[in-house]
């Protein structure tokens, strides 16, 4: 879930081909062999892209569902010239035609054998010279997403700011995160143990790029935020990152885990529809190994039990080995990595999930929203709460003055969402972890890309800084207004300045940046269940 723009169905029109017969510094070593990328140029200077560089074995066959492999090593030079497969997923068919809608499509062929990176690197003006890493983590519920959407392209951030971009690909949904119990093989969190092995290749390989092994950042948006908090949780990948930024999302998120017994329970719930015995563990095993692909990604979405706008099947989980206890009990115990951490929002969060279920929103036309269609929508709101929450949500959300003002309600959704499922937990994550010892700063974002595609009325959307993180307004065939390209070439300065020396970005352009120290001031009731 990210940004929702037209230009993210564009192909850059910047050249994208190597110029003749590939020069020498288009062929690295790397630890596994060789690979030859391709020459960019970008903004009158060169970048170089080695993309679908594998980092790990496909997760095929007996790999299903396990943790990764590394790579193994190839003779000759392979080409890296071309994104990889996406990892396996279903498309977003509910808006057919629509381009906010459809750009998060997969733009390669989908596939398991998808556990590909990319890197964009400068053109390194002396071979002694290394650069700061910053490695991108994207979002999409842990369901969908991919490296190769245009919207993370990394030529831009790569060439303006003198950094080594990073992506990965890593597991979704079932196949990244379903766990079993009783057994050794199929802990969970495949996903990210995908990601963590990426990290491993980045700290063993990158400097043959011009990249510096001790300054590497992670950043993220949204699940992909919530990913580097994961991270940040995770004692095993401590020593392989040294700052993050994390852009709407965090791991105590509600939509961001699920426990370790309520993952079994939908994992053999799967199990079941897809035929397969719930026991021995081994025939359990063998048998999902063996199930076609496409039904495993079909029938997932069957093991949701209740209704929510934020409903995903499979999340990260604490398995006892990569998270050994539950997100919330590490941050508030202070068991996480204490360094410098960028946390941000945008202004109108919650906007982006109204018209994927929520009842009387639509693309067309302003959605007014009566006070019945509000009171219907609160349950998809906030699943699994009681009706004494539910009741004083209501109370806070309603405009009493207004109580018929379909505007206003419309727009009280919106803030409930936002609050609920990302400003919330974000500032509570900020707090606590400066609570702990570590650095935590805070961005707001609000500024509407003049290329969105959605509604008016839906503001600044959850992913809306992306475009403008990775540098799209500098491509002029997009059209973004001079203000738009001052915004961009700002905002990649302060993640970038963050990168190289962990200070606090001072924000410009419609943003604003603090060192937060507050404690969380947004939604507080809804923190009320937990009293009750």
């Amino acid at each position: 879930m990210a940004t929702s723009t037209p230009f993210l169905l564009l192909v850059l029109h910047l050249c994208s081909g190597s110029l003749g017969q590939p020069p020498e510094d288009l062929t690295i070593s790397t630890l596994n062999g060789k690979v030859r990328g391709t020459r960019l140029s970008v903004l009158g200077h060169d970048v170089r892209a080695f993309l679908g560089v594998p980092y790990a074995k496909p997760p095929l066959g007996e790999l299903r569902f396990r943790a990764p492999k590394p790579a193994g090593k190839w003779e000759g030079v392979k080409n890296a010239a071309n994104f990889s497969n996406t990892c396996y997923q279903l498309p977003d068919t509910l808006f057919p035609g629509f381009s906010g809608a459809e750009m998060w499509n997969p733009n390669t062929p989908v596939s398991e054998d998808c556990l590909y990176l990319n890197v964009w690197t400068p053109h390194l003006k002396g071979k002694s010279q290394t650069l700061p890493v910053l490695v991108w983590i994207y979002g999409g519920g842990f369901t969908s997403g991919t490296s190769s959407l245009a919207l993370y392209d990394g030529r831009f951030l790569s060439q303006s700011e003198n950094v080594v971009v990073v992506s990965m690909n890593y597991r979704l949904g079932a196949l990244g995160f379903l766990s079993l119990p009783e057994n050794d093989n199929i802990r969970g969190n495949a996903g990210l143990l995908d990601q963590q092995l990426a990290l491993r290749w980045v700290a063993d390989n990158i400097a043959f790029f011009g990249g510096d092994s001790s300054k590497v950042t992670l950043f993220g948006e949204s699940a992909g935020a919530a990913s580097v908090g994961f991270h940040l949780l995770a004692p095993s990948s401590h020593g392989l990152f040294h700052r993050a930024i994390l852009q709407s999302g965090v791991p105590t998120a509600p939509w961001a885990s699920l426990s370790q017994r309520e993952t079994w329970k939908r994992s053999l719930s799967l199990a079941s529809l897809l035929g397969c015995p719930r026991s021995p563990a081994a025939d359990l095993e063998r048998c999902l190994q063996r199930v076609d692909l496409v039904d495993i990604v079909t029938e997932q979405f069957q093991v949701l039990t209740e209704a929510s706008i934020l409903g995903f099947p499979f999340a990260p989980s604490a398995d006892g080995l990569f998270l050994p206890d539950e997100p919330e009990v590490l941050l508030k115990t202070g068991n996480f990595k204490k360094i410098e951490v960028l946390f941000g929002l945008n202004q109108n969060e919650g906007t982006y999930f109204l018209v994927y279920g929520m009842p009387g929103y639509s693309l067309a036309g302003e959605s007014p929203i009566s006070r019945k269609l509000f009171i219907e929508g609160i349950p998809l709101a906030l699943p699994g709460t009681n009706n004494v929450t539910k009741e004083a949500v209501i109370f806070q959300y309603t405009s009493w003055s207004e109580v018929d003002n379909e505007v206003k309600n419309r727009d009280a959704m919106g803030d409930l969402l936002g609050h609920q499922f990302f400003s919330c937990p974000t500032l509570e994550f900020a707090r606590r972890y400066s609570e702990h010892g570590g650095k935590a700063f805070f961005y707001l974002f609000d500024h509407r890309s003049s290329a969105n595609p959605w509604p008016a009325w839906m503001g600044v959307m959850h992913g809306y800084e992306i475009e403008f993180v990775f540098g799209m307004p500098l491509n002029a065939s997009l059209k973004y207004t001079e203000r738009e390209v001052n915004m961009s070439r700002s905002i990649m300065k302060q993640w970038a300045n963050f990168a190289r020396t962990g200070h606090s970005p001072q924000m410009k352009m419609n943003t604003n940046t603090h060192t937060y120290s507050h404690t969380c001031m947004v939604s507080k009731h809804l923190r009320l269940e937990n009293l009750i």
